[in-house]
């Protein structure tokens, strides 16, 4: 069996980490180059950035980041945000980032998924899903969580493997950030009705958390970001207790 990864998140804007609750509210949590080569040392087993607000200006700053982190760390990493084209894929893993993460851009072109595929393989295109829980239906929605559209998570998640995904990064945006679990029971259907990883996102908030996305919610991967920024959690220990409780990790 695969070995579970645990993924420190770091969104990055205006060439800071930050992190928000429910997708708002963001506070200052670090040099994203120096967290990253810390999660590294730990045994974070990869890493992703969100470039949160890629405007046009930020690209070429993102741009830069993305090469001092891949001189920095050891251990893949994903970047993602303002991701609208091929251009887009080629400049930040000629950077050195190891995959892609797309979104907004792969719900309003789905054809972007398939060409990311056929030109860089699937392994690189990693499909961010972000979805709300609403009138008994998981709402996926665009720009960040600003924007719902006509899409429901488990259709969306099938579509975009069957387009060329390679990953699915599901967050939750009624979990995040208020650390009160994972969604397990989607994560659960998630993973029966796929054949490609899933990445649990939004809701860690303790360890169990983390052992229960992989057990309960049959996770590959479970991402979080202001436990490990923040000192709550060190993934050292993580790591420990989750093997401690049969859970599959590198140690």
């Amino acid at each position: 069996m695969l070995a579970k990864r645990i993924i420190p998140c770091l969104d990055v804007k205006d060439g800071k980490t930050v992190k928000g609750i429910n997708f708002v509210n963001f506070r200052d949590a670090g040099d994203p180059v120096e967290l990253g080569a810390q999660y590294s040392r730990q045994g974070a087993d990869e890493l992703v950035y969100l470039d949160i607000t890629a405007t046009h200006e930020g690209r070429k700053t993102f741009t830069e980041l993305v090469k001092k982190v891949a001189a920095n760390i050891s251990i893949p990493f994903t970047v993602g945000g303002g991701i609208n084209a091929l251009s887009d894929v080629d400049r930040l893993l000629a950077a050195g980032a190891d995959k892609v993460s797309i979104n907004s851009s792969a719900l309003r072109t789905p054809e972007l998924i398939e060409e990311i595929a056929k030109n860089f393989g699937s392994q690189v295109c990693v499909v961010a899903i972000d979805a709300n829980f609403e009138n008994d239906n998981w709402v996926c929605y665009l720009n960040g969580g600003r924007i719902p559209t006509d899409k429901y998570l488990f259709d969306w998640a099938k579509e975009a493997e069957s387009r060329g995904a390679g990953e699915i990064l599901f967050t939750s945006m009624t979990h995040d950030g208020v650390k009160e679990g994972y969604p397990n029971e989607a994560l659960a259907q998630l993973a029966d009705s796929l054949q490609i990883p899933i990445i649990a996102s939004g809701g860690a908030g303790e360890m169990s958390h983390f052992r229960d996305a992989f057990t309960l919610g049959k996770a590959d991967a479970a991402l979080a970001a202001s436990v490990f920024h923040f000192g709550e959690i060190g993934i050292t220990d993580l790591k420990k207790y989750l093997s401690e409780e049969g859970v599959n990790v590198r140690l």
